[in-house]
């Protein structure tokens, strides 16, 4: 088996799943892709980087992308469909380039006939995941509790239709920490340890 040099990293909304993996990429010594990733998956496919990172976490209207994909058809494909291709192409590039952390954006599936990936989930509960968006993002007009729902919503549905897996099932990941427990520097202490302490 090799050693692993890649970590995917997927969270929760508000779980602080980016700041866990900037961590990790700290220790290590690692790039860490993720506003990083959006900006290459916009020159990739084309399109604004804004409207990238918008639409990065919609699923496609259609259900012909699978399809279409393994049979090699290139028109026909949605918006939606166009950035999920061009993401799969540039986390793919960068897994065969350098050792990295890459934050969401459906790397666990799209590397995983990779043995040298270790895939990891960060998930909190709701009080403290609700304090650390307030934190982050500020006060908005609608509530704390709808922001959580509707985001992690629009990600389950994102990673159910172009994986054909649920999102946050512990059989897609090698780890899964509760940054609510552990906080953010003991869970990064622990991911940076395993690929550290590799035989």
């Amino acid at each position: 088996m090799s050693k692993k040099r890649i970590i995917t990293v997927s969270r929760e909304f508000g779980s602080g799943g980016h700041t866990v993996a900037k961590l990790i990429a700290d220790k290590l010594g690692y790039a860490c892709y993720d506003k990083e990733l959006v900006e290459r998956i916009a020159k990739e496919s084309g399109f604004d980087e804004a409207f990238v990172r918008e639409r990065g976490e919609y699923a496609s209207a259609s259900n012909s992308f699978l399809f279409a994909l393994v049979a090699g058809s290139s028109g026909g494909f949605s918006v939606s469909d166009q950035i999920y291709i061009a993401q799969n192409n540039v986390i793919k590039e960068l897994a065969a380039k350098e050792p990295c952390v890459i934050v969401g954006r459906c790397a666990d599936y799209i590397l995983r006939d990779r043995d040298d990936c270790l895939h990891t989930f960060f998930h909190a509960d709701k009080d403290f995941r609700a304090r650390h968006i307030v934190e982050k993002y500020g006060e908005r007009s609608d509530s704390i509790e709808k922001r959580i729902k509707d985001k992690d919503d629009r990600r389950k549905a994102y990673y159910k239709h172009y994986t054909g897996r649920n999102w946050g099932d512990v059989q897609n990941y090698h780890i899964s920490l509760d940054t609510s427990v552990l906080g953010f520097e003991q869970c990064a202490e622990i991911v940076a340890n395993a690929i550290k302490n590799q035989k």
